[in-house]
């Protein structure tokens, strides 16, 4: 089978008689089996998934297919699917299945797509390298010795090995598009409140955002067109009418904003400092407008989104108690031995840390010190990107400061491994969009990405930037 990088060349080969639906799943099916040792996936689902295609290669035949006829699709391990099981990677909801359908998730059935199965990925999301789960680390497919990125890794190897076409992951703080830099694949954080969370399983509820992990631009904005618009369900999406994206629409020149202590941190890999470099001399050769700012807010980044996210983490993962579903422990004896065995026993160390951490910030004693003025930092940060997008067009970053790390090599030190989102938890705590776009290879091979952001719902925007970043590359 062809490795496919975009819908529209999966269709075609069908219309063609090169190809159908169910044999494309079958070998899918037998790609994900040869490559158990990268445990990207928790579970397969092979026979429904055959059916679903059966029925899509009749539509074919009718004239009848939706957009996404063809596309096989995996969905990370916290996004609800009716009549399937849903963990977040987590002993906490092993065996649970989900009574209803994320409205992401719906939207890509409704144009066809066929689900294959859910993917491993860091517990409840917490995590930037899927050593976190509970079910063992995701192994990236170009280095199995290395990180595939989190908390979205299994959803990008599923991706980057092609056994799958493409997948739906999460961005609280970098999970979508870290990954996608350490896969060379496209990942993209939307604007807070394009795509419904109805049906995500919540990390911190104001900075989660669903979004695709595609081979191809034009994939990624064919599935955030699919998945965007008004959802009554979610009450924090936004009610503006779902968008209609349009691809490598180039309109002419633009200006990119480039952070100078991103560019000249003393933790930036060299390999991505002279990517970097490189690649801001062509768009200034191509007669692009390059200007530097000064965040002198980039120390705070971390600090804030961990306060915050961690804070509402405790409030939204204690409803796993042990009490309605899930693990309950077979030690307890009361009410409160319920409450602490099951939850000791479920969630693992990290979830567990950030609970408490979370926790901590919100005691009375220290609610101001840390949750309140986090909160105005955030405001600060907001303000502080707002007013640079509003002389340029995308603000240009790299993704990551080092390609893919070796596993193991950050896990016993929880600070350096939550500075591996360094450059990723601005768009979330600002709110605004940001892609993660494959630029370039070290010398052994190792993907690096770029990062664009843009403003509020400027999708379109970052897509033609983006459009023009891939231009210049292939160049």
């Amino acid at each position: 089978m062809s490795n496919y990088r975009r819908i529209s060349d999966i269709q075609a080969d069908i219309r063609s008689g090169k190809t159908n639906c169910v044999q494309l799943v079958k070998s899918y099916i037998a790609r994900i089996e040869e490559n158990k040792h990268l445990n990207a996936f928790l579970e397969v689902w092979a026979e429904e998934a055959l059916e679903k295609a059966a029925v899509i290669d009749q539509k074919f035949k009718s004239g009848t297919p939706g957009h996404l006829a063809g596309a096989v699709i995996a969905l990370k391990d916290n996004l609800a699917y009716k009549g399937h099981k849903v963990s977040a990677a987590s002993n906490i909801l092993q065996g649970f299945e989900s009574v209803f359908t994320a409205t992401a998730v719906q939207r890509l059935l409704d144009e066809d797509a066929i689900i294959l199965g859910r993917t491993n990925c860091d517990e409840f999301a917490m995590g930037a390298s899927n050593e976190n789960s509970a079910f063992g680390p995701v192994r990236n497919a170009i280095d199995p010795e290395r990180v595939p990125g989190g908390s979205s890794g299994g959803s990008a190897v599923a991706v980057q090995a092609h056994l799958v076409h493409a997948s739906l992951g999460s961005d609280t703080g970098g999970s979508i598009r870290q990954p996608a830099a350490f896969c060379g694949l496209f990942g993209l954080k939307p604007t807070y409140g394009l795509i419904s969370r109805w049906g995500l399983l919540a990390y911190a509820s104001s900075f989660d955002q669903i979004g695709p992990l595609t081979h191809s631009l034009e994939d990624n904005i064919l599935l955030t067109e699919i998945m965007a618009g008004p959802d009554e369900q979610d009450a924090t999406v936004s009610d503006r009418p779902a968008p209609q994206y349009h691809a490598n629409q180039s309109a002419g020149k633009y200006t990119f904003a480039v952070m100078r202590q991103a560019i000249e941190h003393p933790g930036l890999d060299a390999n991505v400092k002279s990517e970097t470099e490189s690649l801001i001399k062509s768009l200034i050769d191509q007669g692009h407008t390059v200007t530097y700012f000064d965040f002198e807010y980039l120390d705070y980044l971390v600090p804030t989104y961990y306060v915050l996210t961690t804070a509402e983490a405790s409030s939204n993962l204690s409803r796993y108690s042990g009490l309605l579903y899930g693990h309950r422990s077979q030690h307890a004896k009361d009410l409160e031995s319920t409450f602490t065995l099951s939850r000791s026993e479920g969630f693992g160390e990290e979830v567990k840390r950030r609970i408490m951490l979370g926790t901590f910030v919100l005691s009375s004693d220290y609610y101001d010190a840390y949750y309140s003025k986090a909160q105005k930092v955030r405001r600060i940060i907001q303000n502080k990107t707002r007013e640079v997008l509003s002389g340029a067009d995308a603000i240009l970053i790299p993704t990551t400061s080092t390609p893919a790390f070796k596993l193991g090599e950050k896990s016993k030190d929880p600070i350096a491994m939550y500075l591996a989102d360094l450059f990723t938890v601005q768009a979330n705590i600002a709110g605004n969009c940001a892609i993660s776009i494959p630029v370039a290879k070290t010398a052994t091979g190792l993907p690096l990405g770029m990062q664009l952001m843009c403003g509020d719902f400027e999708e379109q925007k970052l897509f033609d930037v983006s459009s023009e970043i891939l231009r210049i590359c292939n160049s």
